[in-house]
């Protein structure tokens, strides 16, 4: 295994751990990180999803012709359920304008590369996540603008044109670049994907970072009702997408993928476009950091639960090949 093998190995595999210890230090001693400036988080999340596009290939999006009903399943998931859900809990637990505005927005965007991730740890349909992030992200542009402007057209006036654009610019551009790149020099970035997990993290790391320092004060001050209102949010998308691939007798790895992809938000985004569409509500950047920091540390948690639970036919095959190895002679007779 190669070095960078090794580094992008390290990162993805403590990723949870490194930010909550980022995103610590941001909130009680915020002078250590706020050097990340807030003007950077654009830039940062550019290179996130430029990161994502060189690992997509064409393959990915035949699935959107070859199983259009699981893709669709999960459009509709994503862009429905995750946004009720955070609407609910802003009314429930009457959140503030600008938290309100912030849950909202991490409810509207689209999955995130770490829900890719978490799927492959949990032995997950993998192609089925990767071509749900993949959807979701391109219809990103008209229906997260859209859905939040309806959930909060009565509590804050939505600047639709400038999120529509910002999406554009942050999240398109970068990917179909990525993509464009790694489909003519694919021998080329290949030799870097392996590293691409390692920059991820510090880009996400740096996100939380700028957000969370220059925020400090404010979350505090907040209470646990922020923090009460992510976990849920995460927490009850993860149910509502397993509820949802039982509900429709969806195969054991299909239910997990729907359950991932619907509870892991791109929270970075819904950063970026908080500071875009709400200029004037500082807090509304803040569920998004929280949200970066939580969901992959339920994440991770979900990835070992996940793991043990197996198809009926999975499990008797296991159970086949550990008789067969314990009642198997020994080389000794």
């Amino acid at each position: 295994m190669s070095v960078l093998e090794k580094i992008g190995n390290f990162f993805g595999k403590f990723m949870a751990i490194i930010v909550l210890v980022v995103a610590a230090l941001s909130l009680f001693a915020p002078s250590t990180t706020i050097w990340v400036q807030t003007k950077w988080i654009n830039y940062l999340l550019m290179i996130v999803m430029f990161g994502m596009g060189l690992t997509l290939r064409l393959e990915d999006f035949k699935l959107v012709f070859t199983r259009p009903k699981d893709i669709i399943i999960g459009c509709l998931a994503q862009f429905l359920i995750m946004p009720l859900l955070a609407f609910a809990l802003g009314k429930i637990f009457s959140l503030e304008v600008g938290l309100l505005a912030g849950v909202i927005l991490v409810g509207t965007c689209p999955g995130g590369t770490s829900s890719n991730v978490i799927t492959y740890l949990s032995k997950g349909d993998v192609a089925l996540s990767v071509g749900m992030t993949s959807v979701n992200t391109l219809l990103a542009p008209l229906l997260t603008p859209a859905i939040t402007y309806l959930l909060l057209k009565t509590s804050v006036t939505v600047d639709v044109v400038s999120m529509f654009l910002s999406i554009i610019k942050v999240v398109i551009v970068p990917i179909a670049l990525g993509f464009i790149i790694n489909k003519f020099f694919g021998k080329y970035t290949q030799k870097i994907i392996a590293i691409l997990p390692a920059v991820s993290v510090i880009a996400i790391c740096l996100i939380v970072a700028a957000v969370v320092s220059h925020n400090a004060q404010k979350i505090l001050s907040t209470g646990a009702i922020v923090f009460a209102v992510v976990i849920l949010h995460n927490l009850l998308g993860y149910g509502c997408g397993f509820l949802l691939g039982k509900a429709l007798r969806l195969s054991v790895p299909k239910t997990k993928a729907l359950s991932v992809e619907i509870g892991m938000q791109n929270s970075g985004l819904a950063t970026s476009l908080a500071g875009t569409a709400f200029p004037n509500l500082a807090m509304a950047t803040v569920p998004g950091a929280i949200f970066s920091v939580w969901h992959n540390i339920s994440g991770a948690i979900l990835a070992n639960i996940y793991l043990r639970w197996q198809e009926p036919s999975e499990e008797n095959t296991s159970e086949a090949n550990t008789t067969t190895e314990t009642n198997a002679p020994s080389e000794e007779n």
